[in-house]
């Protein structure tokens, strides 16, 4: 098979196209034999519309409406990326693994997670993945990841252009879909009750990580200051360091660039303000230990954070205070 994205898909929606044409010449078959063993014949037509043919990969029946099939093509071909993007951070999670089928991590507390069960694609080490607007230069990043994940399944050789055919499909960059899109396709996936949960410091998205659910323990939150919020500071503070040299020690720095400086620098430090809040909540929630309980179920047990978790109201209907 070929490990371009692009052809990849073309075949699985020609799979597609034919399971749905047969299922329909099976489901008009039946219907004629119906009518002929009770003698319908003239109240009852056999023809079954494709839009009546239930099966997910008909995006007649999919998504309905009086869409032309151009649209009805451009949403099957939207939604199938976006579940190759899901299955991906999965894998990150260790929810899935590329070595084995099916659901391979679902357990609670991190209990008898197995790292040797991911050899591929290894899973992530504490079930903590950054999404971040800008690359800061952390190994699990999670665009850095689904690199890795491409070419582990697609070849390296072809990473560029499945990279340039997911944007294209999406309509932005990878890392403006993960940043802005993904939480919210999560949410409707799962029926806002998701399984990665959504740490953000706040509207300037300063700090944001997904949390696998399953993988939550005593260590998490202590962890998620450690290893990401507190290095993330001091990187962003380093980052403002550069700025404010290379303008006050660069006299033939051209207006333009002496602007986009400016404003790089207005923005992080909106960003290192949020980030100062964000902490000092996640420090409280450190000290008070939170455990969860999966057989309580997720809107009780998003409950329990805050606001250091995004749309607390509408997973758990609790309203926070800002």
């Amino acid at each position: 098979m070929s490990p371009l994205l692009s052809n990849i898909y073309e075949a699985q929606r020609n799979r597609w196209r034919a399971v749905t044409l047969e299922m329909q010449r099976l489901e008009e078959e039946n219907n004629r034999i119906f009518i002929e063993a009770y003698g319908l014949q003239y109240e009852i037509a056999p023809e079954v519309p494709l839009k009546e043919i239930t099966l997910a990969c008909n995006p007649n029946y999919r998504y309905g409406g009086n869409r032309s099939e151009t649209e009805l093509e451009k949403m099957l071909l939207s939604d199938t990326i976006k579940e190759l993007l899901s299955y991906a951070v999965g894998c990150m999670m260790g929810r899935y693994s590329l070595d084995e089928p099916g659901l391979i991590y679902a357990n609670a507390d991190n209990k008898d997670f197995d790292h040797s069960r991911y050899k591929k694609f290894p899973a992530d080490a504490d079930g903590i993945i950054p999404i971040l607007d800008t690359d800061w230069y952390f190994n699990d990043d999670i665009v850095k990841r689904f690199h890795e994940f491409l070419q582990t399944v697609f070849s390296e050789k072809y990473l560029t252009a499945n990279i340039q055919f997911i944007e294209s499909v999406l309509d932005k960059s990878i890392r403006d879909f993960f940043v802005k899109d993904f939480w919210g396709d999560h949410l409707k996936r799962y029926k806002k009750r998701p399984i990665y949960w959504l740490f953000s410091s706040g509207k300037n998205k300063a700090f944001q990580c997904l949390v696998y659910l399953h993988r939550y323990n005593a260590v998490t939150l202590p962890r998620m200051r450690t290893e990401y919020v507190i290095p993330l500071a001091g990187r962003i503070r380093k980052r403002l360091d550069d700025i404010d040299e290379s303008i006050q020690n660069n006299e033939t720095i051209i207006k333009s660039s002496k602007q986009r400086l400016e404003k790089e620098r207005e923005q992080l430090n909106k960003q290192l303000n949020e980030i100062k809040v964000f902490d000092d909540k996640l420090r409280h929630a450190t000290d008070m230990k939170i455990e969860i309980d999966l057989d309580d179920g997720i809107k009780v047990n998003y409950a329990q954070f805050g606001d250091l978790l995004s749309d607390v109201k509408i997973i758990s209907g609790v309203t926070t205070e800002d």
